[in-house]
This record gives C-alpha cells, structure tokens and sequence, in this order.
C-alpha cells in the first residue's frame, strides 16, 4: 500500500483552475513573498537595533563625558537609544552655547528653563525612531487580515463554476464536481499560508517595537535627569 505525505498533482490541479482563480492565486503569491520579504528585512533591522542599543547603553553608563559619548554614537546609528541621545544632546548644547554667552546665573537659568526644548527634542527623535522600525510592519497586519478572505472568495468562486458545469447535461454526481472543488480549495490554503506567517511575525515584532519604546522613553528620562543633576545643581 503506497501513501504519499504531499499531492504532487497540486500544482497542475492550481493551472487547471479557472481564470479567477488563478487571478486569486497569484495575488496571494505576491502577498506571501512581501510577507516574506518584510519578515526577514525586519529581523535583520531589530537584531541590529538591538545589538547597537546594548552597546551604547553600556558606552553611556561608562563613558567620563557626553562629549565623548557623543563622538562615539556616530558608530551606532541603527540603535534608537542611540539616535535619541544624539538629538536630545545636540538641542542641550544649544542651550549651552547661549548661556555661555549669558555667563553667570543666567546661564545656569537658561539652561534650566530651556530643557523643556530639550525634552521636546527627546520626544520627537524617540517617535522618528519607532516610525523607522515601524516601517513596512503594517503590511504584515494587512496581508495577515486580508489574505484568508482573498483565498475563501477564490474558493467560493471555485465552488460555483463547478456547479455550473453540472448544467451542462449529465448526472450531478460527486464524481463529477470534486476535481472542482479540490481545486478551488487550493486558494484557501494558499490564503492561510501567506496569512499565518504575517501575523505571527506582525505580534512578535508589535511586541519588540514596545520593548525599544519602553527603553527609548526610559533612557530619554534618564538623560534628562543627569542634565539637571550635573549643569543645574552642580
């Protein structure tokens, strides 16, 4: 007795499907390979983020100066810790250049009243940074919602011509009807293909983006505390 585990006739049961049939299949085709596509660009953008926030973090915890740590972000541009910092420091030393030119407690005051500028600086560079690993995410939400019901209305449309063939004349057997059906079912299965993987990765990277974010507003809170520490009441 022989089983086999895959139908080899499944592909020349999809180029037997009607026209829109195969029109369904080749959307959903497309959909599964920018699925796949934004799947394994994605993992190669957080694994670098990651990567380059770990290192930053343990240079700003350990560097003598945010001079210093300034001239070595330049090394970590894929970090959003990283990216944030650099915003958030570049706007202090504005503030900083101004209260030199103030001098005395003026300074000290400016620069006091101006973190507010800075904070704004931290907020806006933390929102640039989560739309930049943000980017193309959606799709994978889109093609996870849609596909399935892609490949259900190519099913459906299936179904029906293969009834309607039961007008031509001849009994209305099973027979007659199932190499149809079978092939219009193909679509659904191409459908949840292309929808599994999306929205499995869609949940996974939605939680790594809340990760970065938690760190990114969490360091932002930080920095600013050490500016208010060491050029306001030092």
């Amino acid at each position: 007795m022989e089983t086999t585990l895959v139908n080899p006739n499944a592909f020349e049961m999809a180029l037997g499907t009607g026209p829109v049939v195969k029109g369904v299949l080749i959307i959903l085709i497309a959909c599964s390979v920018l699925s796949w596509t934004v799947i394994f660009a994605k993992i190669f953008t957080f694994r670098q983020a990651r990567r380059e926030s770990d290192s930053f973090l343990d240079l700003f915890w350990n560097a003598k100066s945010l001079e210093s740590i300034f001239a070595e972000s330049k090394g970590f541009q894929s970090s959003p810790v990283s990216n944030v910092f650099r915003s958030g420091y570049l706007e202090f030393q504005k503030l900083a250049a101004k209260g030199q030119e103030a001098g005395g407690d003026k300074a000290s005051n400016m620069i006091g009243s101006g973190l507010e500028n800075v904070q704004r600086a931290l907020r806006k560079a933390a929102t640039t940074e989560m739309l930049r690993l943000e980017k193309a995410v959606p799709y994978l939400a889109t093609i996870a919602s849609v596909a399935p019901f892609i490949g259900l209305f190519g099913t459906v449309w299936g179904i029906m011509d293969s009834f309607q063939g039961l007008s031509t004349g001849g009994p209305a057997t099973l027979q007659r009807v199932a190499p149809g059906i079978s092939e219009a079912l193909i679509a659904t299965a191409v459908g949840l293909a292309a929808a599994i993987p999306a929205v499995v990765a869609y949940n996974q990277y939605v939680n790594r983006m809340k990760g970065f974010r938690a760190e990114v507003d969490s360091f932002a809170s930080d920095f600013t505390n050490i500016l208010k520490r060491n050029y306001l009441n030092g």
